[in-house]
């Protein structure tokens, strides 16, 4: 299963939810897209290793960027862009979790939604 950010937030948050849905997980992901946005909404050095701990201590697998994902990524935005708004890392994330034949678990389903081959979990707090 590949996490949004938006699950792991709530996990950093100690919602028990979010911790038990990372748990009970068969296998974890996470764009490298993801990991940039956790590291960019970090305030300081303390909440950066916070972020990397996180990461090390569920085994997470780093799923990075690749030329089929951006390429599925830039049809995304081709798609959707106008009709539903469908941002950039969204689309990246969406194709990351396609392109390695994942489930994205998510909190925000509706951002992904237009996304017809994208099998989507709902992540509720």
């Amino acid at each position: 299963m590949v996490f949004d950010s938006d699950v792991l937030v709530w996990h950093q948050r100690e919602c028990e939810k979010a911790t038990r849905a990372i748990n009970e997980a068969e296998t974890r992901a996470i764009s490298i897209v993801s990991y940039m946005e956790l590291m960019r909404g970090a305030r300081d050095r303390q909440e950066m290793q916070r972020v990397i701990s996180m990461v090390l201590d569920f085994g997470f697998e780093m799923l990075p960027l690749s030329e089929s994902i951006g390429h599925r990524a830039s049809i995304y935005i081709q798609e959707y862009v106008l009709s539903s708004g469908l941002e950039v890392a969204d689309a990246l994330i969406a194709a990351t979790a396609v392109e390695h034949g994942l489930t994205l678990c998510t909190a925000n389903p509706k951002h992904y939604r237009p996304i017809r081959d994208l099998e989507v979990k709902a992540f509720r707090p």
